[in-house]
């Protein structure tokens, strides 16, 4: 799950002084000006300059999203400082704009953090809605989409599935580690053609350090620069521009994240021992087009790189709450296991003003779909805090196909993930193996005592 986090990094006073002197008079009158000439949705009260950031905490802001939800219903408007937010806590909200109005609400905002300083501008999931964004999304869905291409990865993921299964008998212990190799292992050949043998692998290290670098810098519009782009000037040697030292720091390992692959499929084209993958088929496509050129080059570079960053992690930390599900409630291992044995024995930006249900949105309002609260909803799903698979089948399948959490946990509209077809594929093979081969159990302590773990989860841009 993805979820906004507030982060205020420690800015030098005069740096910020400086800033908020420039905008907090403009913004003060502008609100007061607009404040009777419209009616926006309701939203906690917000304050000057501020808005309504001191009512979030550092962590799980989608809990107090979902909090503003019972006092102010489903579309609730907020401000981050000056930027008008819209917070959408609701199925029925979210496919209303992010889906049926996607040509006004599929742009991205304005991350200075990630994308201008810390390099990730050429990936899809950060690039304003544009041709760009659209030749990006056109390569997805061809090497992620197609039957084609979805056929053609079907022998990864069984060899790949069949390592994890191995780990596991192996060494159970170390389920977390073998869920994180067959994660990267198929990614990474699909997208590369590079086979891995172990997690030591080193573009895996190079791929790891930067993903990870990245989330612990700051998640999308969660640093002040984001807000206050004045900031991202400050020389690099002022008091309070660690932020942007850091950011800088980041920004070689990404770079390394785009090169070094790339560079190693290129050389492997050039000796003819290339396997096929995703970016060996888009550089022989412009190869053929005749259209080879630096720009293009960083395209490439950025559509396979978001692929294995936006793709490890996710498939990872659902395949490990499956683990999870599966140990605490055993009565559900247990009737999938007999369902097998009977057959064989895985934010938006508005860009223009727009109307919902009697209210003015702003435009270049920042979206967030709160997909947690979505799926917490106990009037869709009754005690949606209890895993009860079976629910789908009480509703009947017209029903469950409405309210199915494959229509929000991969996004919405024209930012629906485009590999969304590639991971429940991928994510279906190891949970079926997993449950027909395995029984999945509580480890034992020094004591001869159960160890139960927390059904809990970390706060963060993937939680």
């Amino acid at each position: 799950m993805v979820s906004v986090m507030l982060v205020i990094p420690s800015v030098s006073a005069a740096a910020f002084l400086y800033v908020l002197l420039r905008l907090a008079w403009s913004r003060i009158v502008h609100d007061t000006k607009h404040a009777s000439q419209t009616r926006l949705p309701p939203g906690p009260k917000a304050i000057p300059v501020l808005g309504n950031v001191h009512q979030l905490p550092m962590d799980y802001q989608e809990r107090t999203f979902g909090e503003w939800a019972k006092m102010y219903g489903d579309v609730v408007y907020a401000k981050l400082f000056q930027r008008p937010v819209l917070v959408l806590n609701s199925l029925r909200a979210a496919q209303d704009l992010l889906e049926k109005r996607s040509s006004k609400y599929s742009s991205r905002p304005r991350l200075v953090l990630l994308s201008e300083l810390m390099g990730w501008d050429n990936v899809i999931t950060h690039m304003p809605y544009g041709e760009r964004f659209r030749k990006h999304r056109r390569w997805m869905q061809e090497g992620l989409q197609s039957k084609n291409a979805l056929f053609g990865y079907r022998s990864v993921q069984r060899r790949e599935t069949y390592t994890l299964l191995a780990g596991l008998l192996e060494s159970p212990a170390d389920f977390a580690s073998h869920i994180h190799r067959w994660a990267v292992g198929t990614i990474m050949e699909i997208t590369y053609g590079h086979r891995i043998h172990s997690l030591e692998d080193e573009y895996v290290r190079i791929a790891r350090t930067a993903t990870v670098e990245t989330v612990l810098a700051g998640s999308p519009g969660s640093m002040l620069v984001d807000f206050f782009p004045l900031l991202k000037g400050i020389p690099t040697w002022m008091p309070g521009a660690g932020f942007k030292r850091n950011a800088f720091r980041v920004r070689g390992m990404v770079r390394e994240l785009m090169n070094s692959p790339y560079n190693m499929v290129k050389a492997a084209m050039s000796h003819g021992n290339a396997r096929p993958s995703f970016t060996t088929t888009l550089i022989e496509e412009m190869y053929r087009l005749n259209s080879i050129t630096p720009a293009m080059e960083e395209d490439i570079k950025g559509a396979a790189g978001v692929i294995y960053a936006a793709g490890t992690d996710t498939t990872v930390t659902v395949l490990t709450t499956f683990f999870l599900a599966m140990l605490l409630h055993p009565d559900a291992l247990k009737k999938a296991q007999a369902e097998l044995d009977a057959v064989v024995a895985i934010p938006h930006n508005l860009t223009e003003e727009d109307e919902y249900r009697g209210y003015r949105i702003p435009g270049n309002s920042m979206v967030i779909p709160n997909i947690w609260k979505m799926t917490q909803d106990p009037s869709v799903y009754p005690e949606p805090q209890k895993f009860r698979p079976e629910r789908w089948m009480e509703m009947g399948s017209r029903a469950a196909e409405l309210v199915n959490p494959r229509r929000m946990v991969f996004g919405f509209g024209r930012r629906v993930c485009p590999g969304r077809e590639f991971a429940d594929t991928g994510l279906w093979l190891a949970m079926a193996c997993v449950i027909s081969l395995f029984d999945i159990g509580k480890a034992i302590d020094i004591h001869g005592e159960e160890i139960t773990p927390a059904a809990t989860h970390c706060s963060g841009f993937v939680r």
